[in-house]
């Protein structure tokens, strides 16, 4: 996963409204995520293996989303990714923007804090390197 600062993940960082298509004369204003009708060149269709942590934020979703718990619904997963900044949506990989919305979505419900997600990633950060200094896989 690449390096991505907290807050350029938070809901709104960089939106821009800027990109006006006319739509049956009227103008409309269309947000950075929406790319219907716009060239965005050919689509990948091969399925490919999945790496670990994707499946992990998989599976954070479907036990965030499922009908035990319903913390999350899904269609606050879809708002969560269209809100992230065009900046960060772009460099984001498909999981990279689910696990940002998510983490951000849990932030809004008060289900966990900036501080405490903050104090979690560094430690799993300080794994990793521990790990790597051992000559280990991180």
């Amino acid at each position: 996963m690449p390096e991505i600062s907290l807050p350029s993940l938070l809901p709104g960082a960089g939106v821009t409204h800027n990109c006006v298509m006319p739509a049956d004369d009227k103008t409309r204003l269309r947000r950075h995520h929406d790319m219907g009708g716009l060239d965005a060149g050919p689509v990948e269709r091969s399925e490919h293996d999945y790496a670990p942590w994707e499946k992990c934020v998989d599976a954070i979703l479907r036990l965030l989303s499922g009908p035990k718990r319903g913390v999350l619904q899904i269609d606050e997963l879809r708002r969560g990714i269209e809100d992230l900044g065009p900046g960060a949506y772009d460099e984001l990989s498909y999981y990279e923007r689910w696990i940002a919305a998510i983490s951000n979505l849990l932030i809004e419900k008060g289900v966990i804090s900036i501080d405490e997600l903050g104090r979690k990633m560094a430690e799993v950060e300080a794994r990793h390197e521990a790990e790597r200094a051992k000559g280990g896989k991180a």
